[in-house]
């Protein structure tokens, strides 16, 4: 089994969860343009893959993250979340984190 090591400062700024209803109670989701206020910056790891999707280590501190909210890291670039999964050790707290899968906003062109 590889470590993987903190590779980048990342920023995670999470939508509101659950989403506010509509009268019908059809959830609405938040406005796109509006970014919510960043929730932390700490180090974490981001690796693209073969298949052009992006990997993810977090800093357990950022849970709960989950689809469609968006991660930077300290060049600029920004990734929205496709899956999420917080990986807990009993008893062994630090080495804990959240594992995640993103896409790069805008995708890069070969």
């Amino acid at each position: 089994m590889a470590v993987v090591l903190p590779n980048a400062l990342l920023t995670v700024y999470v939508l509101p969860h659950p989403w506010e209803r509509d009268t019908n109670g059809v959830p609405v989701p938040p406005n796109p343009n509006a970014r919510p206020d960043p929730r932390g910056t700490w180090p974490g790891s981001v690796i693209e893959q073969v298949d052009a999707s992006w990997s993810m280590r977090l800093d357990p501190r950022a849970w709960p993250v989950r689809e469609g909210d968006t991660v930077t890291d300290e060049t600029g670039r920004t990734w929205t979340l496709t899956a999420t999964r917080n990986h807990r050790v009993p008893g062994c707290p630090d080495v804990d984190y959240v594992e995640a899968a993103a896409t790069l906003n805008p995708p890069e062109v070969p």
